[in-house]
């Protein structure tokens, strides 16, 4: 860690839980309907690739990561509260969610931290499926400002990181990647729009 640099770290952690907090606020109030099965391998994840990269020797640039997981798991358990925030699953959602599945077993049989973490990014990306079509054609389900909040999150990792490996890097850049990905999804038809009028 250098110098007051961890500081960048609690206060990307803090701006991650306002975007959690107003994600949940929507879920319960039934606006923004959240895969379930997206969200609890989102939740999942994220933690075995923190429980990784601490095995790995990674300190506090792990904690965006860790926030990552911890935010989808309590907006899942969320989803029960009201009927209406819940996204109706099809058979591919439950498909990608065995794929996610299966890619966590695959951590769970090896020894390799980095192995570990290549699988919990395929978890990921498998789990992230079924919200990235959703996102597409349904984006008025989305609360935006969560995934804002967490690919500053993670951003703000990079600032922890003391070893300069891969396995301090990977999975922030992946959160920021995939965060940018959906925020392009949802806002795609309005950028589309100002496009068409210059």
């Amino acid at each position: 860690m250098f110098g007051n640099l961890q500081y960048i770290v609690f206060f990307g952690a803090i701006v991650h839980l306002c975007g959690t907090f107003f994600y949940l606020r929507n879920t319960l109030r039934g606006v923004t309907k959240p895969n379930r099965v997206s969200f609890l391998m989102w939740g999942i994840a994220p933690l075995i690739s923190t429980a990784a990269a601490i095995l790995a020797g990674v300190g506090w640039a792990i904690l965006p990561t860790f926030l990552a997981g911890f935010g989808p798991l309590i907006i899942f358990v969320a989803s029960f509260a009201n009927k209406n925030a819940y996204w109706k699953l099809g058979f591919f959602d439950y498909i990608c969610g065995l794929l996610s599945a299966s890619a966590l077993v695959l951590w769970v049989v090896t020894n390799n931290p980095l192995l570990a973490i290549l699988f919990a990014l395929l978890s990921d990306v498998a789990a992230a499926i079924p919200t990235l079509i959703k996102s597409w054609n349904f984006p008025e389900t989305e609360t935006a400002v969560s995934y804002v909040t967490s690919g500053f999150s993670a951003f703000t990792g990079f600032f922890a990181v003391q070893r300069g490996d891969i396995s301090e890097y990977i999975f922030g850049l992946y959160i920021i990647t995939m965060n940018i990905i959906i925020l392009s999804f949802l806002y795609r038809k309005k950028i589309a729009a100002k496009f068409v009028k210059l």
